[in-house]
């Protein structure tokens, strides 16, 4: 395993931006989750990057907002794993569309969908004379701090009402 290299890139995002990491196998899999995201949460704005494995080798960009659009394309840049792709979102949540994109033919698994602190565990090594990443994993969020008391599971039902998750 000489030509093995682990390495970890940390999510670049301000706090309270949300996003998704997933795998899929398809240069389509960009329209199709614009589509997804779009019919799932017409009102939310994103952006969202794929790192094409094969062929031209680009990283495909589209959404909706400018900003998440950007911040998809630098953290896609800096993950370079191949047929990954990122989505960031505002004004909406993953809960919201996470369904719509799992249930996409193409999308092959979902590593994370958090606004925490992340950072992606990423394997590179030499294939014949180039360079391939894969996403070994994520670090997401912190470890925990002990075990909810019964005040802290009141708040947490309220929380959930209050924000109208919960009936």
């Amino acid at each position: 395993m000489d030509d093995l290299e682990i390495k970890i890139v940390e999510i670049d995002k301000p706090e309270e931006i949300n996003f998704i990491l997933g795998q899929t196998h398809f240069i389509k899999s960009v329209e199709d989750i614009y589509e997804a995201m779009v019919n799932s949460v017409p009102q939310g704005k994103f952006g969202l990057a794929f790192c094409e494995a094969s062929g031209a080798r680009k990283i495909r960009i589209e959404g909706n907002d400018k900003a998440m659009k950007k911040l998809a394309e630098r953290n896609a840049k800096d993950i370079g794993a191949g047929h990954s792709f990122i989505i960031f979102m505002k004004d909406c949540f993953p809960l919201n569309v996470l369904n719509a994109i799992q249930n996409l033919p193409e999308v092959c698994s979902i590593y994370c969908a958090t606004a925490n602190p992340t950072k992606i565990i990423i394997a590179e090594s030499k294939i014949g004379d180039e360079t391939g990443r894969g996403i070994l994993g994520v670090i997401d969020g912190f470890v925990p701090n002990g075990v909810e008391n019964r005040k802290e599971i009141a708040w947490r039902k309220k929380f959930l009402r209050d924000i109208k998750y919960k009936l």
